[in-house]
């Protein structure tokens, strides 16, 4: 069967993305202290490798040591360490070039194994970097916040900013391996485990309305460390997004229905220029309450849903109208929109809904329509 299961093996779970009609089935691990079994999960799914590791200048002083002596300690030889700097600024160019003059520099071969060990933007950069190296070389994600756990790390989706969007260079790459540590979320900030909690939102909104009433419940243990919370979140969500990748691979339809909010939240990334003004799950929870704003204007779903989930959001500290700065100009976040992966002859691809976990994807939305609604921020 496609998708993943996730069933309870103390002390973490197990689920299967399986694409295998596609590409190939890889194994996330979800728990507490799974960090230190890197190296013996790797081993036991992938066998004895030589691995370096790719990740941040904040992670590395936390995690680095922990994650080399696992690797070390199951038998693996450990090639040079490299840190990016932290932040959305280092999706470009210029430092992927870095990470790959320092992956040819140690000496990487096709049997290397990169160990892309941060937030999203190393594991975007880390796993577009091992995809290019030796025309491909495994990658192991070992996501260490809550955005990328219930999000980029799952998927093969790579890439890099450009001045013409966000992601818009960039490669399917499925990882080997998905290990989620969830006390990583530990040394989180408070406003990042937030942005991050706008993507579990999201598959609620998306395909299970149950699942959202769960959060409507959950969200403040979630987001006050609960780790029962956080297990059971990571792996509803990571099931979802493998339920739908597992059908749709490389995005060629319903995958799509994975960016509800992101072709408003990518805009405003893009008008903020990348930076911390706005955090991707920050701009992904206004574009959610923009997407059911529309739906409710356009009759597709009742205005009390749209309200729902403005007011979920916001009682989770998340923003739900964008900063007056980045609405300024329209005709630029139209323009931004209309650069979207997504679009197609020219026509936005947008998630609207019939109501909460009833996502669906269309291309006949005016785009009257939707400046309307960029008008009310």
């Amino acid at each position: 069967m496609k998708g993943m299961s996730l069933t309870p093996v103390s002390p973490y779970q197990t689920g299967t993305v399986d694409l295998s009609a596609m590409s190939a089935s890889y194994d996330i691990v979800i728990g507490d202290g799974v960090l230190n079994e890197v190296g013996a999960l790797i081993l036991s799914r992938l066998g004895q490798r030589r691995c370096i590791i790719i990740t941040d200048a904040n992670v590395a002083p936390r995690y680095g040591k922990r994650c080399e002596a696992s690797v070390t300690a199951a038998g693996h030889t450990l090639l040079p360490t490299y840190a990016i700097k932290p932040g959305e600024g280092s999706k470009s160019f210029i430092v992927l070039q870095s990470v790959l003059d320092h992956l040819l520099k140690s000496g990487v071969d096709r049997k290397t194994i990169v160990i892309a060990m941060g937030g999203g933007v190393v594991g975007d950069l880390a796993g577009l970097a091992a995809a290019l190296t030796l025309r491909g070389l495994d990658i192991v994600q070992v996501p260490t916040s809550l955005l990328a756990q219930v999000d980029s790390a799952v998927g093969g989706k790579t890439g890099i900013d450009t001045n013409f969007g966000k992601n818009t260079v960039g490669a399917f790459h499925q990882p080997r391996l998905v290990v989620a540590d969830v006390s990583a979320l530990d040394t989180l900030p408070a406003r990042e485990m937030r942005a991050g909690y706008a993507e579990i939102v999201k598959y609620g909104l998306i395909m299970d309305a149950d699942f959202f009433r769960w959060c409507q419940l959950n969200a403040k243990a979630l987001l006050a460390g609960d780790r029962a919370a956080q297990i059971h979140a990571i792996g509803k969500s990571c099931a979802y997004k493998a339920k739908v990748i597992a059908a749709d691979e490389r995005e060629a339809g319903q995958r799509a229905l994975l960016n509800l909010g992101h072709t408003f939240g990518h805009a405003l990334e893009a008008a903020a220029g990348f930076g911390d003004t706005l955090l991707h799950g920050e701009a992904v929870a206004i574009g959610m309450a923009l997407a059911f704003q529309l739906s409710a204007k356009l009759g597709l779903c009742p205005a009390s849903d749209a309200e729902a989930v403005s007011k979920h959001l916001a009682a989770a500290g998340l923003p739900v109208t964008s900063p007056a700065i980045l609405t300024d100009d329209i005709n630029r976040l139209m323009a931004f929109m209309a650069q979207d992966k997504k679009a197609e002859a020219g026509k936005l691809t947008l998630v609207l809904a019939n109501g909460i976990g009833k996502a669906f994807i269309t291309r006949d939305v005016k785009s009257a329509d939707v400046r309307q609604v960029w008008c009310t921020q």
